[in-house]
């Protein structure tokens, strides 16, 4: 799709979430070195897949909806890039919490 947007639409119990950047900078306006930059495990629920099966073939629904502010654990998801994005997708069981 060259020039085109593309949509990730997960598969599954799947969920793209963009994780939050850090400041790079403080409030006075001084330059923070990345290794001061804390590094932050939550982000924001892009998209979710329509859910697992169970073993009579239902569909389970999933913890997360699009827009959700979610804490994720330190490894595991799946790194991707769409239109210069850094997204990561991640199981629904693998979420560790919804943030209000």
């Amino acid at each position: 799709m060259s020039g085109a947007a593309r949509r990730i639409i997960p598969l599954m119990d799947r969920v793209l979430v963009e994780k939050f950047k850090p400041a790079k900078k403080t409030a006075g306006g001084v330059f923070l070195p990345e290794s001061a930059v804390s590094k932050l495990n939550e982000g924001t629920v892009v998209a979710v897949g329509p859910g697992a099966r169970d073993k009579d073939g239902k569909t389970l629904p999933l913890s997360v909806k699009e827009g959700d502010k979610v804490l994720l654990p330190d490894y595991g998801g799946t790194e991707i890039e769409v239109d210069g994005k850094e997204l990561h997708l991640y199981r629904d069981d693998d979420i560790l919490a919804k943030l209000d």
